[in-house]
């Protein structure tokens, strides 16, 4: 036996006892819920053949009985709302076997290699990251996600014999959740040497204390959530609150073995994954990195600007090989990346490539934004090639009527200039480095409008239209989450009102520039919306525009003007 096979077999051992630890507490609960009755069945046996007799015992007995009778009452009604609480689930877009059939095969043929069982579908998550979900909950299955244990589950049976037994253990498999920014940025052979540990995980899944003990724990969690949740009445929260209390109880004990399970668990599949791809899957791991990296920048720099003008960049993840090929550009570090480009994406397993992106980019989207669950009048996709004009141009446009707005309630009078109606740079240059100072009242104006702005934008519910197969109006990914506010992972805290004053004052500026002196919006890649004069980017506004902001200073701002030549005083265009 080689050192990898004794180190996976000491890392299962070490995931059994675990588990097994997991079962025990719940047997000793199960146990202190019992004993008021078999403490009663003993006095009572006690009586039947003439001991402990008298009135004294007689009261112990009934008493006893009693509550032997309301503790298995609660222990029911606690099992019972364990077992109906229903685990939460990773938010994901399904993805058919008839839409990404070589994908399956991949996923079949690793399990093969491997000789675990394969997972019952695939499913793609808007993040750098890949795991295994069990979603063989009653709830779940009458969920949203039932349509991932049909159909695509029967697909990758090991053979094409398989009996009906071995068909609802496929059933009983976990799903098999991959990062979408990977199938873009990834090639297939990293896409596999990647994906080999997280599919080796499917053998220790299908232990039964494993197992077992998994589903303990997550019940235990999803009653907590529930018992949690807001809106009941006192008549039926008080019972919920207890149970939540005894299965916080019990999860507290539970937590260390729980860890300590998933440690061996993850420490045994990486064992066994290191027959496959090893070499390979070392220079993969670099890539994860890299994507993780770009897929950060896309969405805090390039996709929240987007999100925040209610439009949604339907091609996030195309828009990760462009931001990561201008990383490889740019950084040194990143040097040979961009020559993997040649190289088969991974992309190429989908049949639709672009709808499964568009899906997962709606998603995105919600999670990481809160914006609708559909297409609207107000929250319309926008192209790579659409988003200087209908983002950036009307982001800035947007921007600089709010700043002229506040300034009116602020009772700012006009700059001098041909006409006092029109909106100038120069009114505003003029007011902040004035005798008022750097513009307090200003910026708290600002934050005030954009949380008024904010709050008054609706979320609205409702079914998603991604395309078939990729959700949709029976499968909207987020049910499941239940009515809690989105966006469930918010990307940015809240920005300050002199943060939102300078990205404002620059946004005028930007009008100011494609008016006046023939500049144009453009995207970068790596930090999103850009002035470009002369058809370069002008990355140099940030310092003049915090000068003029912060210190009341407006030569540094002046200079870069005349530089570029904007004329301040000429009237600006505003949405």
């Amino acid at each position: 036996m080689s050192g990898i096979d004794v180190g996976e077999e000491l890392g299962a051992r070490a995931a059994q006892a675990s588990a097994l630890a997991l079962l025990r507490i719940r047997s000793r609960a199960l146990a202190v819920a019992i004993l008021p009755a078999a403490v009663a069945v003993v006095l009572f046996a006690a009586d039947a053949q003439g001991h402990l007799a008298g009135p004294a015992w007689d009261a112990v007995r009934w008493t006893v009985l009693g509550v032997a009778v309301a503790v298995l009452l609660v222990t029911v009604l606690v099992a019972v709302f364990v077992a109906r609480a229903r685990p939460a689930m990773s938010p994901t877009v399904p993805v058919p076997e008839e839409g990404a059939p070589d994908l399956y095969r991949l996923v079949r043929d690793l399990a093969d290699r491997l000789d675990v069982p394969a997972p019952s579908a695939v499913a793609l998550t808007p993040d750098c990251d890949s795991w295994l979900e069990d979603r063989t909950h009653r709830a779940l299955r009458k969920g949203p996600g039932a349509a991932l244990r049909k159909g695509p589950g029967a697909s990758l049976r090991k053979g094409p014999g398989a009996s009906a037994g071995s068909a609802e253990a496929v059933d009983a498999a976990p799903v098999l959740v991959v990062g979408s920014p990977f199938l873009w940025w990834m090639r297939v052979a990293e896409l596999r040497a990647v994906l080999a540990p997280v599919v080796a995980g499917t053998g220790p899944s299908a232990h039964p204390d494993i197992a077992a003990a998994r589903r303990f724990v997550r019940g235990l969690d999803a009653a907590i959530a529930d018992a949690a949740a807001p809106g009941r009445g006192p008549v039926r929260g008080a019972p919920l609150a207890f149970a939540g209390w005894v299965a916080r109880l019990l999860l507290r004990a539970c937590r260390g073995h729980a860890a300590e399970m998933e440690r061996c668990v993850a420490a045994a599949a990486s064992m066994r994954a290191q027959t496959v791809d090893y070499g390979l899957r070392i220079a993969a791991q670099e890539q994860v990195g890299l994507a993780y990296a770009g897929w950060d920048r896309l969405l805090t720099r390039v996709a929240l600007p987007a999100w925040r003008m209610g439009r949604w960049p339907s091609r996030l993840d195309a828009g990760v090989v462009s931001a990561l090929t201008e990383l490889s550009r740019r950084d040194r570090l990143a040097d040979g990346f961009a020559l993997r480009l040649g190289e088969r994406p991974a992309c190429d397993l989908l049949e639709e490539p672009g709808v499964a992106d568009e899906a997962a980019s709606l998603l995105a989207a919600r999670l990481f934004h809160g914006g609708p669950a559909e297409s609207g009048p107000g929250w319309a996709p926008v192209d790579w090639q659409q988003y200087p004009d209908e983002v950036v141009d009307r982001k800035w446009r947007s921007e600089a009527a709010r700043l002229h707005r506040v300034l009116d309630t602020l009772g700012v009078p006009r700059a001098s200039a041909a006409d006092p109606a029109v909106p100038t740079l120069a009114r505003v240059m003029e007011h902040l480095s004035g005798p008022g100072g750097p513009g307090e009242a200003l910026a708290a104006g600002i934050g005030a409008a954009v949380a008024r702005e904010e709050a008054g934008a609706p979320v609205h519910g409702g079914p998603e239209q991604s395309g078939p197969g990729y959700g949709g109006a029976a499968d909207d990914p987020l049910d499941l989450w239940g009515p809690g506010p989105l966006p469930l992972f918010p990307l940015q805290p809240p920005r300050t009102g002199t943060e939102l004053l300078a990205d404002h004052v620059a946004a005028m500026v930007c009008c100011a520039a494609v008016d006046t002196a023939g500049a144009a919006p453009g995207l970068d890649w790596l930090d999103g919306p850009a002035l470009l004069v002369g058809g370069e980017r002008r990355a140099d506004l940030a310092a003049p525009v915090l000068s003029l902001v912060e210190d009341g200073d407006p030569d540094p701002l002046l200079n870069w003007l005349a530089e570029v030549g904007v004329r301040s005083d000429k009237p600006v265009r505003l949405v």
